[in-house]
Protein backbone atom coordinates (compact mmCIF):
# COMPACT_ATOMS: atom_id res chain seq x y z
CA UNK A 1 0.00 0.00 0.00
CA UNK A 2 1.77 3.13 -1.24
CA UNK A 3 1.48 6.55 0.33
CA UNK A 4 -0.62 9.02 -1.60
CA UNK A 5 -0.32 12.81 -1.57
CA UNK A 6 -3.49 13.19 0.51
CA UNK A 7 -1.92 10.93 3.15
CA UNK A 8 0.90 13.40 3.69
CA UNK A 9 -1.63 16.24 3.86
CA UNK A 10 -3.53 14.40 6.61
CA UNK A 11 -0.32 13.55 8.51
CA UNK A 12 0.83 17.18 8.35
CA UNK A 13 -2.56 18.41 9.54
CA UNK A 14 -2.38 16.06 12.52
CA UNK A 15 1.17 17.23 13.24
CA UNK A 16 0.33 20.96 13.29
CA UNK A 17 -2.90 20.67 15.31
CA UNK A 18 -2.86 22.53 18.62
CA UNK A 19 -5.19 20.07 20.37
CA UNK A 20 -3.75 16.89 21.85
CA UNK A 21 -7.04 14.99 21.62
CA UNK A 22 -7.61 13.06 18.39
CA UNK A 23 -10.10 14.76 16.09
CA UNK A 24 -13.19 13.00 14.78
CA UNK A 25 -12.75 11.85 11.19
CA UNK A 26 -15.50 14.21 9.99
CA UNK A 27 -13.71 17.22 11.52
CA UNK A 28 -10.35 16.16 10.12
CA UNK A 29 -11.93 15.57 6.71
CA UNK A 30 -13.52 19.01 6.62
CA UNK A 31 -10.27 20.69 7.66
CA UNK A 32 -8.28 19.18 4.77
CA UNK A 33 -11.00 19.18 2.11
CA UNK A 34 -11.50 15.42 1.87
CA UNK A 35 -14.41 13.10 2.63
CA UNK A 36 -14.43 11.17 5.90
CA UNK A 37 -13.87 7.91 4.01
CA UNK A 38 -10.87 9.40 2.16
CA UNK A 39 -9.40 10.52 5.50
CA UNK A 40 -10.03 7.06 6.98
CA UNK A 41 -8.10 5.46 4.10
CA UNK A 42 -5.34 8.07 4.35
CA UNK A 43 -4.95 7.39 8.07
CA UNK A 44 -4.79 3.63 7.37
CA UNK A 45 -1.94 4.18 4.90
CA UNK A 46 -0.20 6.58 7.30
CA UNK A 47 -0.41 3.99 10.08
CA UNK A 48 1.04 1.34 7.82
CA UNK A 49 3.86 3.66 6.84
CA UNK A 50 4.57 4.63 10.43
CA UNK A 51 3.59 8.30 10.07
CA UNK A 52 0.62 8.05 12.44
CA UNK A 53 -0.04 5.85 15.47
CA UNK A 54 -3.32 4.03 16.14
CA UNK A 55 -4.66 6.85 18.31
CA UNK A 56 -4.23 9.44 15.50
CA UNK A 57 -1.04 10.74 17.09
CA UNK A 58 1.48 11.70 14.41
CA UNK A 59 4.98 10.26 14.57
CA UNK A 60 6.69 13.62 14.23
CA UNK A 61 10.19 12.24 13.73
CA UNK A 62 8.99 9.99 10.89
CA UNK A 63 7.15 12.88 9.22
CA UNK A 64 10.23 15.11 9.45
CA UNK A 65 12.45 12.36 8.06
CA UNK A 66 10.10 11.67 5.13
CA UNK A 67 9.63 15.31 4.19
CA UNK A 68 13.19 16.51 4.69
CA UNK A 69 14.86 13.60 2.94
CA UNK A 70 12.28 12.32 0.48
CA UNK A 71 9.70 14.90 -0.56
CA UNK A 72 11.67 16.09 -3.60
CA UNK A 73 11.65 12.55 -4.97
CA UNK A 74 8.27 11.35 -3.73
CA UNK A 75 6.33 14.39 -4.93
CA UNK A 76 8.46 16.33 -7.43
CA UNK A 77 7.46 19.91 -8.16
CA UNK A 78 5.43 20.72 -11.25
CA UNK A 79 5.80 24.36 -12.25
CA UNK A 80 3.64 26.18 -14.73
CA UNK A 81 2.88 29.56 -16.22
CA UNK A 82 2.20 32.71 -14.25
CA UNK A 83 -1.23 32.70 -12.65
CA UNK A 84 -3.24 34.06 -9.77
CA UNK A 85 -3.20 32.00 -6.62
CA UNK A 86 -2.15 31.48 -3.03
CA UNK A 87 1.53 32.09 -2.23
CA UNK A 88 3.73 29.19 -1.21
CA UNK A 89 7.39 28.36 -0.61
CA UNK A 90 9.46 31.52 -0.01
CA UNK A 91 6.32 33.66 -0.47
CA UNK A 92 5.04 32.66 3.00
CA UNK A 93 6.41 33.28 6.50
CA UNK A 94 8.91 32.42 7.87
CA UNK A 95 10.90 32.20 4.61
CA UNK A 96 9.31 35.37 3.28
CA UNK A 97 11.14 37.41 5.90
CA UNK A 98 14.42 35.50 5.57
CA UNK A 99 14.87 35.42 1.80
CA UNK A 100 14.75 38.21 -0.73
CA UNK A 101 13.02 37.27 -3.92
CA UNK A 102 14.25 40.30 -5.83
CA UNK A 103 11.79 41.33 -8.51
CA UNK A 104 10.40 37.83 -9.02
CA UNK A 105 6.93 36.97 -7.82
CA UNK A 106 6.61 34.08 -5.36
CA UNK A 107 5.39 30.67 -6.46
CA UNK A 108 1.64 30.24 -6.05
CA UNK A 109 -0.80 27.37 -5.92
CA UNK A 110 -3.32 28.11 -8.67
CA UNK A 111 -6.47 29.26 -6.91
CA UNK A 112 -9.35 31.37 -8.21
CA UNK A 113 -9.67 32.96 -4.76
CA UNK A 114 -5.96 33.79 -4.67
CA UNK A 115 -4.80 37.38 -4.44
CA UNK A 116 -1.17 36.99 -5.58
CA UNK A 117 0.18 36.56 -9.09
CA UNK A 118 3.21 34.34 -9.58
CA UNK A 119 4.64 31.22 -11.16
CA UNK A 120 2.21 28.36 -10.62
CA UNK A 121 3.30 25.40 -8.55
CA UNK A 122 1.09 22.35 -8.40
CA UNK A 123 0.34 21.63 -4.72
CA UNK A 124 0.95 18.17 -3.26
CA UNK A 125 -2.83 17.63 -3.34
CA UNK A 126 -5.70 19.50 -4.96
CA UNK A 127 -7.36 20.56 -1.68
CA UNK A 128 -4.19 22.22 -0.31
CA UNK A 129 -5.29 25.84 -1.04
CA UNK A 130 -8.67 25.24 0.61
CA UNK A 131 -7.10 23.55 3.66
CA UNK A 132 -4.51 26.33 3.91
CA UNK A 133 -7.19 29.03 3.93
CA UNK A 134 -8.75 27.30 6.95
CA UNK A 135 -5.50 26.86 8.88
CA UNK A 136 -2.63 29.40 8.65
CA UNK A 137 -0.25 27.07 10.50
CA UNK A 138 -0.93 24.30 7.97
CA UNK A 139 -0.38 26.86 5.20
CA UNK A 140 3.04 27.75 6.63
CA UNK A 141 3.89 24.05 6.97
CA UNK A 142 2.88 23.24 3.38
CA UNK A 143 4.82 26.27 2.12
CA UNK A 144 7.93 24.89 3.85
CA UNK A 145 7.26 21.52 2.20
CA UNK A 146 7.15 23.30 -1.15
CA UNK A 147 10.41 25.09 -0.40
CA UNK A 148 11.95 21.68 0.23
CA UNK A 149 10.49 20.42 -3.07
CA UNK A 150 11.54 23.38 -5.20
CA UNK A 151 14.13 25.49 -3.47
CA UNK A 152 17.78 26.03 -4.08
CA UNK A 153 20.28 24.96 -1.42
CA UNK A 154 19.88 28.00 0.86
CA UNK A 155 16.08 27.89 0.69
CA UNK A 156 16.07 24.16 1.44
CA UNK A 157 18.39 24.56 4.43
CA UNK A 158 16.22 27.30 5.94
CA UNK A 159 13.02 25.40 5.13
CA UNK A 160 14.43 22.25 6.72
CA UNK A 161 15.30 24.08 9.96
CA UNK A 162 11.89 25.72 10.22
CA UNK A 163 10.00 22.58 9.23
CA UNK A 164 11.78 20.56 11.94
CA UNK A 165 10.94 23.22 14.53
CA UNK A 166 7.31 23.38 13.44
CA UNK A 167 6.68 19.62 13.38
CA UNK A 168 8.99 18.32 16.11
CA UNK A 169 10.22 21.17 18.31
CA UNK A 170 11.86 18.71 20.72
CA UNK A 171 14.51 17.76 18.11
Amino acid sequence: MDLKPQDLLVALKLAVRESKTPPPYAELAKSVGLSASEVYQAVRRCRRSGLVHDDLVPDRKAIVELVVHGIRYLMPAERGAATRGMPTSYGVSPLKELLTAGDSAPPVWPDPQGKVRGESLKPIYRSVPEASRRDPKLHACLALVDALRTGRARERILAQEHFRLMIDPVV
